[in-house]
């Protein structure tokens, strides 16, 4: 709990057996984290036998993707405040307090940078391609959408969001795929919401990523990552 607020914490799971575990204990660690929900994305067989071993609990999506596995954890979540994080080890669990220094200035949706390179630790995912594909997505958003706060990392996936926020936006989801994480941003920004990025460490991820572990589905990510914000941009009401 943070000043009297329940915190959940929402992990999407498919291929991060070796390391769920860990990382829940991670965040556990901190003494606010109310509870962690972890959503079973088809994962690899073991991964529930691993995450019984915690206080986490387990739900079910079927529906394969990102976006589909984090909706289906924040319609479970009961905290006040929601913290959106891996359980592949790129995130320590202490930088949710950075998070939450800024939303007690105010702000109803943190978001973390992995752009400092202080914070990049050596061995992290953070090849060319990734790096400047999610710096020209964010700046294509700053400037489309005039976000009053400077954008550079639109793919990180370690997000803190208001409760109150997340009712103002949860109808509006349709992204299933991994960019689903810009698809809040954006909605963020029409809504008028308060929103900021904060620097968090990057470590080595625990095993291969699905998804950004290639340079070619890195690619297509940002492919896919352009024609949503094109889409919301000039979207028709």
């Amino acid at each position: 709990m943070w000043k009297r607020k329940k915190i959940s914490v929402v992990f999407p799971t498919y291929n991060e057996k070796k390391s769920i575990r860990k990382v829940i204990k991670d965040y556990f660690a901190t003494k606010i984290v109310d509870e962690v929900i972890v959503v079973n994305n088809n994962a690899v067989p073991g991964t529930d036998e691993e995450v019984k071993k915690t206080k986490a609990k387990i739900i079910y999506e079927k529906k394969q993707g990102y976006g589909f596995a984090i909706r289906a954890g924040l319609k479970k979540a009961v905290g006040d405040i929601i913290i959106i994080s891996e359980p592949d080890g790129t995130f320590a669990g202490r930088d949710i307090y950075k998070l939450l220094t800024y939303y007690d200035d105010g702000f109803e949706v943190v978001s973390g940078t992995r752009t400092t390179k202080g914070l990049i630790w050596e061995g992290a995912n953070m090849g060319f391609a990734l790096k400047w594909g999610n710096i020209l997505m964010a700046k294509l958003i700053e400037l489309l959408f005039l976000s009053r706060s400077q954008l550079t990392d639109v793919g990180c996936t370690l997000k803190l969001i208001s409760k109150k926020a997340l009712t103002k936006i949860k109808k509006q989801f349709s992204v299933g795929g991994s960019h689903f994480g810009p698809e809040i941003i954006i909605l963020t920004l029409l809504k008028n919401l308060s929103y900021i990025e904060v620097p968090v460490n990057y470590l080595p991820r625990v095993g291969k990523s699905s998804v950004t572990g290639s340079w070619f589905k890195t690619v297509i990510l940002s492919v896919h990552m352009f024609f949503l914000i094109i889409k919301y941009r000039f979207k028709t009401k």
